[in-house]
């Protein structure tokens, strides 16, 4: 008697006593696991599945987690960079043994099903594998471009705190100012610059400092900052 199975997205024929490499199943060494597709049964009463053969399934002895033969892709781009690049691959798969084939009764067996590493959690892999799953390098990657993104939010997050503290008497109401807003508030408190004093003390110097820092070229001496801080601080 032989059966037709799929695993893997592949289909094998295969009959009791026979060593099979199949894509990489979720098991140890050891455990008997059952091929729930089974596609046809062969012998003296063969049948034929649409798609499968209901309550059909082949058992097998998984003897070893393995690796396929190395497989070497190599890439080459005439154009612009002529660039190459040369990568190898070892599929990992896993041994069994087909123990038995069974015609009906698969749903009642008890053995647990084989289910692709695909299928199943980090964990169960680590369990089989006997060390932790690595994230992917394009995971890896992701994950830091997204810490990196983060960073400048916390930084904006900082921003109003400085400029609350200003409103709450730690320094002049800078918005007395004309022309003066409170995301310029928020700029100039950045700056270190909370009073009227301040910014009536700035020099031509500052000024040009200032403007070329805060990116408000002209806006100081157009409405007249230092002139207006001057009549406020007197208060």
């Amino acid at each position: 008697m032989f059966a037709v199975l799929k695993t893997g997205g592949k289909q094998y024929k295969v009959q009791a006593g026979d060593m099979l490499r199949v894509e990489r199943i979720a098991a140890s060494a050891g455990e008997t696991v059952q091929f729930n597709e089974v596609l046809m049964l062969g012998g003296d009463n063969p049948q034929v599945g649409a798609p499968m053969i209901e309550d059909a399934g082949v058992q097998a002895e998984v003897v070893d987690q393995i690796k396929g033969e190395k497989v070497i892709h190599f890439v080459k781009r005439r154009r612009k960079h002529s660039s190459k690049r040369t990568k190898g691959h070892r599929q990992k798969l896993t041994l069994v043994k087909i123990t038995e084939i069974l015609a009906s009764g698969a749903g009642k067996s008890g053995v647990a099903a084989a289910i692709g590493t695909g299928s199943v959690s980090a964990a169960a892999v680590a369990a089989i594998t006997g060390k932790a799953v690595e994230a992917a390098p394009a995971k890896k990657a992701k994950a830091a471009k997204l810490a990196k993104a983060e960073a400048p939010k916390a930084e904006k997050a900082e921003k109003p705190a400085k400029a609350k503290k200003a409103a709450k008497g730690e320094g002049d109401d800078l918005s007395q100012i004309s022309g003066v807003g409170p995301v310029i508030v928020g700029k100039l408190n950045d700056a270190g610059i909370t009073t009227f004093a301040q910014i009536a003390a700035w020099s031509d110097a500052d000024v040009e400092e200032i403007e070329e820092k805060l990116s408000f070229k002209g806006r100081v001496g157009r409405e007249d900052w230092i002139a207006q801080a001057k009549d406020l601080a007197k208060g």
